[in-house]
């Protein structure tokens, strides 16, 4: 499957806002807090169309009710995917929605927010960023693996300068 890098859509905060309320609702009566995250969560950025959701939920919460939850509404849950810590879901054909289930105090969920949040604050490292992804889609056209992996080193980065700026509360580490 090719690498598909789309222009900013302004429709996709209200994406976010329909699915954040889907979310909501099923898991009605349990801890959570949601926050669009990834670029399409950052105005004017270029974008995989795909909504990218964080889901906090309290530190050693059983995740079952969760998974239980998401799957109701369509949501293949895939695990770890990878990422310690992380449960990973994902909706569509073509995949439309991913949702990224973490504590909300760990340091995954810090490294999300600080990143997006240095972009939305950021126009030229917004812009250096989105030339980087173009870049990278071309170059791993058919590998998406290869390509999340190649913009490791610009986020790490812009953690590190985030993790700098605000005093050393941010685990810059990957």
């Amino acid at each position: 499957m090719a690498i598909y890098i789309a222009p900013y859509d302004p429709q996709w905060p209200a994406e976010y806002a329909a699915e954040e309320a889907r979310i909501l609702e099923v898991c009605r009566g349990l801890p959570i807090r949601l926050e669009h995250i990834g670029s399409t969560a950052v105005p004017g950025l270029d974008a995989k169309p795909v909504i990218d959701i964080l889901a906090g939920c309290p530190p050693r919460a059983s995740r079952a009710e969760y998974v239980a939850a998401l799957r109701q509404i369509g949501y293949e849950h895939k695990g770890a995917f990878g990422i310690p810590g992380r449960n990973y879901f994902r909706r569509g054909s073509p995949r439309s929605h991913h949702v990224h289930m973490v504590s909300w105090s760990s340091a995954f969920w810090q490294r999300q927010l600080a990143f997006r949040d240095a972009l939305r604050s950021d126009a030229s490292l917004r812009h250096e960023y989105a030339v980087l992804k173009r870049e990278l889609a071309r170059t791993f056209a058919d590998d998406v693996e290869q390509y999340a992996s190649a913009k490791g080193p610009f986020i790490a980065s812009v953690l590190r300068k985030a993790h700098d700026e605000i005093g050393g509360t941010i685990d810059a580490a990957r």
